[in-house]
């Protein structure tokens, strides 16, 4: 099984981690503080997790994930990131983030821009419209488990949902498309990553983000889309 590099250890890269360890992948995770702070959480995780420096975990991973938000002045490990499919949680956060106006205008998306900071690396869109914490309102006892947790289902299973991939590059599409069905999901390709705006907030996709969509509406809302003018 391969190693998945979680850099960020907020709530979707330690509940992310929880739920790979669970689908039997090899999990290193990284934070800003440094692996010692990370050390209750590996000691939960067992023996196919540990932690690590940002540089060593992105040396060490198969492929990894970005679990933080888009920033221009990010120092980020592009060589350890070299050749590697690095998935993209990130959404674009006005609000969070402040204003980028690449992304205003409509000249780029946000993961374009992910991709420009780590131009040797395969950035695929992945993960961005699935909750990492329980649902609000709470309507029952299972509305308490992290979204990615409650909505999973096997393969074939007539609730199954889907989730949204998009990439410059097939092959981390294919990679998303695997972790997904391991994880209890279908894959939508909406590729490629000057696409991605399509599953951004704000989208008819969007608003049904929070109890998941199988894979036909998935499909439509995606192309109902309509990119604001920039």
């Amino acid at each position: 099984m391969s190693t998945f590099g979680i850099l960020g250890a907020g709530q979707v890269g330690t509940t992310l981690a929880r739920v790979a360890v669970a689908a039997g992948y090899d999990i290193v995770i990284a934070n800003s503080r440094g692996p010692q702070t990370l050390h209750d959480l590996v000691r939960e995780l067992g023996p196919r997790a540990r932690a690590a420096s940002a540089s060593d975990a992105a040396a060490e991973a198969d492929f990894a994930i970005l679990a933080f938000p888009y920033a221009p002045d990010h120092r980020l490990p592009v060589e350890e990131l070299a050749g590697k499919v690095v998935i993209d949680n990130n959404n674009y956060m006005v609000w969070r983030d402040g204003h980028f106006p690449e992304v205003d205008s409509g000249r780029k998306t946000i993961h374009e821009l992910r991709q420009e900071q780590l131009p040797g690396s395969k950035i695929v869109k992945a993960f961005t419209h699935v909750q990492f914490h329980e649902r609000h309102p709470i309507r029952v006892p299972e509305d308490r488990l992290p979204a990615i947790v409650r909505l999973a289902r096997p393969a074939g299973h007539p609730e199954r949902m889907a989730l949204v991939a998009s990439s410059d590059h097939p092959e981390a599409v294919e990679l998303v498309t695997r972790l997904y069905d391991d994880l209890g999901y279908d894959t939508v390709d909406n590729s490629p990553l000057s696409e991605s705006w399509r599953s951004a907030p704000g989208t008819p996709m969007w608003s049904h983000a929070v109890d998941g969509q199988s894979r036909e509406e998935l499909n439509s809302n995606l192309q109902q889309a309509r990119r604001p003018l920039g």
